[in-house]
């Protein structure tokens, strides 16, 4: 119905502006015919009128026609001398606009039904002497009259072939869209990746290509980011179920009760994680957005053998939750490959506070050290999706974070502070 329509109103606009075109070109070469043939019969009546002239003389005091007068001529030309006819036969249809112009004294002209009547006097002394011709119009009007017919034909043949072009060309052109859009929904079920590679747009079709190519990738660059976002969150809520599995099935054996404290400590963890994941995702800086970086740093070592030196009265834009859920997966990282110590630091800078998670463990490869935030990126049981939802929880909130190569383990974290916001 849409292809329907918009190919429906193509044509009807095409067929418009050559119906307008054709309109324009058949007043035009209308009025400039009638001009031309006016003018033909004017030439006509003048040259007739002047013929007669010549003829006409004075012999004996009386105004003659030199030449004999020519029979056929008697219906189309008139000779007065002083008010008289004295050559030809005037009808009784046009005697009364005849005399009219002989008594006006002048060159005239005008028209009476589909004849062209004109007068011209003649200068003869003591005489006045008035030359009227006729011209009849009819063969010169039924030349007008075929030559609009034929305008109005073939102005009728160029509308209709310029709908049925129009109609053609826009239908091979949506033709051509309707497929490309056919292969686009057909790729995306069934091959993703595939796109149509036109190269440097030539036409408004390349253009187009390159516009399906772009959506396409965007289309690709966001599912991707869903399944990495799935896997992050299912990495983060893992850790602590884990957790409160473990603790059930010890309490199962031993036939001891769950610790209150333990399963607490991991639903809290829990929620922090579901919370802040997907708030984050959501969410840009706020800089009504405050909290103690210090006690966030201690409530993220939640009772872990860490040692914390993070000052208490460092306050910086973000929120306590996202605070933890940046450090947690650094401080589990940092346990998981140290050697016996894993310690928290803190330092202020103009730009923000900087909290560095270090352990004595080996540290990162320089060469893997710009890579270690990417999904997937691992070495031995560590760098996987942990770090790669810390990277995607600091961009989004605008938190910087990044591996050193130190020769033992240190990340560092950007936190604004409200200064730095302000």
């Amino acid at each position: 119905m849409g292809v329907t329509g918009f190919r429906g109103r193509v044509v009807a606009l095409a067929v418009l502006i050559a119906t307008a075109v054709v309109a324009v070109l058949v007043v035009v070469s209308h009025v400039l015919l009638s001009q031309v043939t006016d003018a033909d019969a004017d030439a006509l009546a003048h040259t007739r009128a002047e013929a007669v002239a010549a003829n006409v003389a004075v012999r004996g005091g009386h105004v003659v026609l030199i030449e004999g007068g020519n029979e056929a001529l008697d219906t189309v030309s008139w000779v007065y001398a002083d008010g008289h006819l004295i050559d030809g036969i005037v009808p009784g249809g046009v005697l009364d606009r005849v005399v009219e112009l002989v008594g006006s004294g002048r060159s005239r002209t005008t028209t009476v039904g589909s004849r062209l009547l004109y007068a011209q006097p003649v200068r003869l002394e003591g005489h006045r002497v008035m030359v009227v011709v006729r011209v009849d119009l009819t063969p010169y009007e039924t030349s007008e009259q075929r030559s609009l017919t034929m305008s109005l034909m073939l102005g009728g043949i160029s509308i209709l072939l310029a709908g049925v072009v129009a109609h053609l060309v826009v239908g091979r052109a949506l033709r051509v869209v309707h497929e490309m859009a056919a292969l686009a929904d057909d790729w995306g079920d069934h091959e993703p990746g595939r796109r149509f590679g036109l190269g440097v747009p030539r036409d408004e079709f390349g253009e187009l290509g390159r516009t399906l190519d772009r959506l396409l990738d965007r289309v690709d660059h966001a599912l991707a980011d869903e399944r990495r976002l799935t896997d992050e969150i299912a990495h983060e809520l893992r850790t602590p179920l884990t957790a409160l599995r473990g603790e059930a099935q010890l309490a199962q054996l031993s036939g001891h009760q769950v610790a209150p404290e333990a399963v607490l400590t991991e639903v809290d963890r829990l929620n922090t994680a579901i919370t802040t994941i997907l708030g984050a995702a959501r969410t840009r800086i706020d800089g009504d957005t405050r909290c103690d970086l210090g006690a966030a740093a201690r409530q993220a070592v939640a009772g872990r053998a860490i040692d914390v030196a993070v000052p208490d009265d460092v306050a910086v834009a973000v929120a306590t939750e996202l605070v933890v859920a940046v450090l947690s997966p650094l401080l589990e990282n940092g346990l998981r490959h140290a050697s016996s110590r894993v310690w928290v630091t803190a330092r202020i800078q103009p730009r923000g506070a900087v909290i560095e998670v270090l352990d004595d463990g080996p540290g990162f490869d320089p060469a893997e050290v710009d890579r270690v935030f990417e999904a997937g990126v691992t070495s031995g049981e560590g760098h996987g999706l942990g770090l790669a939802v810390v990277k995607r929880l600091a961009a989004s909130a605008g938190v910087a974070v990044r591996a050193v190569a130190a020769g033992h383990g240190r990340v560092e974290v950007t936190f604004p502070t409200a200064g730095a916001i302000a």
